[in-house]
């Protein structure tokens, strides 16, 4: 048993699934904070772009995309994946430029095919079409980010393991050998 009165004095350890499960929920809480956040930067940029110029739908979308991916890379390095392994930034950057420009095909390709291929292209059906596309593509990036650009640093891992394994054995009574 812990000292009495410190936290988790008597709580039994929590299972090496759990200790994971709770980190990936707060990896997506901190993933939606950034993503809200830019999706308020995209749409805004977008209806901006749409109101003060004459560029075509997919043309001031793409520009929107480009800021929201300016934003949320700087969100996610010091926000969402601050502890993650920061020896690599070239390698980094390069990957989340990648897939960060494949999220941007595939959010611009959901509002043309909306806007051109079925005409809907009033203001408010361009912003359904843009969110629904933004949608589409935050899964995609939330998975690649996670997978391939902010990648977790293996020693942290092993560390929490290895803690949560002498915490279960410092718990465990003790068998006398005779």
């Amino acid at each position: 048993m812990g000292k009495a009165g410190s936290p988790g004095a008597d709580a039994a350890p929590r299972s090496a699934v759990r200790q994971r499960f709770d980190r990936l929920v707060r990896e997506m809480a901190k993933f939606g904070a950034v993503g809200g956040a830019g999706i308020l930067v995209n749409l805004g940029v977008f209806n901006l772009v749409r109101h003060v110029t004459d560029l075509q739908v997919v043309r001031a979308s793409v520009i929107a995309t480009v800021v929201a991916i300016i934003f949320n890379y700087l969100g996610f390095r010091y926000f969402t994946y601050r502890d993650r392994d920061k020896s690599g930034r070239t390698k980094e950057l390069t990957l989340f430029l990648l897939f960060s420009g494949i999220g941007l095909v595939i959010e611009n390709g959901v509002l043309y095919v909306a806007t051109y291929g079925f005409g809907w292209d009033s203001p408010l059906q361009s912003n359904i079409f843009k969110f629904l596309g933004i949608g589409v593509a935050t899964l995609f990036r939330f998975w690649s980010y996670r997978t391939w650009v902010f990648r977790a640093l293996p020693a942290r891992e092993a560390v929490a393991s290895a803690e949560s394994f002498l915490e279960s054995e410092r718990r465990r009574p003790r068998q006398r050998v005779r």
